[in-house]
């Protein structure tokens, strides 16, 4: 049996390896990351809830501003019959 060339079969074992450990370099932060995030994703959701509930009073700002609107023409009404 002749002897046979394995130098392709190493150079491609090689290009494997490398290729799998620079996937694994590359991934491995990310599920790092990824890991961090989920742990911090419960504060990160109260706080996002008292912030809801705390800025909830800012819709009836629109009628607060309609009603002093309201208010303002009314004085400027007022002010003009007496004269000023």
């Amino acid at each position: 049996m002749p002897d046979a060339d394995l130098t392709g079969w190493t150079v491609g074992l090689i290009i494997g390896l490398v290729v799998v450990v620079a996937v694994v370099a590359l991934v491995t932060p990310i599920i790092v990351l990824a890991y961090r995030i989920g742990k911090q994703a419960p504060r990160i959701d109260a706080a996002l809830r008292r912030a809801e509930t705390n800025t909830a009073p800012l819709a009836a700002l629109t009628t607060t501003i309609d009603h002093a609107e309201t208010i303002v023409a009314g004085l400027e009404r007022g002010r003009h019959r007496l004269g000023g």
